[in-house]
């Protein structure tokens, strides 16, 4: 069955942009249902998915389908599938879906006339050659890197390039979308980036975050979905897969790899 608006309560936000209220697909102009990317679980149960005003993650296993929404989304709204601001305009492979074609932003009225004047996709898959346009772009820049700590970011490992791309190139009163932003961050830096996303909202800005890091999806108030077999439904940050399973590890580690080593024994 379709997902109906009514079934995510959004709880009250912190202050945020709340530019975007929902993601909504045109059910009606779907040609296949049997065919990628429609045959996705997460995709073929979406109706309207609405977005908290401040942070909405997604979670699911590889394949779910979290990327391609975020993917589709991202596209939906200007940017390269590769990743960047809407002025980004590159390309190294095109492999993005369909489905940004069939996706409708509804945007929230309580912001109208109250656009955002800042975006940025990034994905960690893509991250080396947004950060190779990157310097392309500002290299003839009038302050090259001004934005970027005045160093290249291929100056820098990949994690530091990220914290620079929050802590210098977002601007705030905008709208991100992260995909598995965590991917080459150590747990401390993964903290540090809850500070960096705390002040992005603090700064009117609305989040959409892809990721698999329990550290992140801690962030308080933040609306989470799951995509999973059944579909994309909400749930609880301490019922997420990534909560329980990184608990249930670390609670007992020797006593999980018994179990898992045991399946692997003749």
């Amino acid at each position: 069955m379709p997902i109906q608006l009514e079934l995510f309560p959004v709880p009250e936000p912190p202050p945020g942009g709340g530019f975007l209220s929902a993601l909504r697909l045109k059910r009606e102009t779907v040609p296949d249902w049997n065919v990628y990317p429609f045959n996705i679980p997460a995709v073929r149960t979406l109706d309207e998915l609405p977005l908290h005003r401040a942070v909405t993650f997604l979670v699911g296993e590889n394949g779910s389908g979290k990327s391609t929404l975020l993917e589709a989304l991202a596209v939906r709204l200007g940017h390269s599938a590769e990743g960047g601001s809407r002025n980004y305009r590159f390309s190294t492979r095109d492999t993005h879906s369909v489905l940004c074609d069939f996706l409708t932003v509804v945007r929230d009225g309580r912001a109208a006339g109250d656009r955002e004047t800042d975006g940025f996709f990034l994905r960690a898959e893509s991250f080396y050659p947004l950060m190779s346009q990157v310097e392309a772009y500002e290299t003839d820049a009038p302050v090259p890197f001004g934005e970027w700590g005045g160093r290249p970011p291929h100056d820098r490992s990949h994690g530091e390039a990220f914290l620079t791309l929050l802590t210098n190139r977002l601007r705030g009163h905008g709208v991100y979308l992260f995909d598995e932003p965590e991917a080459a961050l150590s747990v401390q830096r993964q903290l540090a980036v809850l500070t960096h996303l705390h002040a992005l909202v603090r700064q009117r800005s609305q989040l959409v975050i892809a990721t698999h890091s329990p550290i992140l999806l801690a962030y308080p108030d933040a609306l989470i979905y799951e995509c999973g077999p059944d579909g994309l439904h909400p749930v609880a940050y301490d019922d997420t897969d990534a909560c329980r399973l990184t608990r249930t590890f670390l609670h007992d580690p020797t006593r999980l790899m018994d179990q898992l080593f045991a399946e692997d024994e003749p």
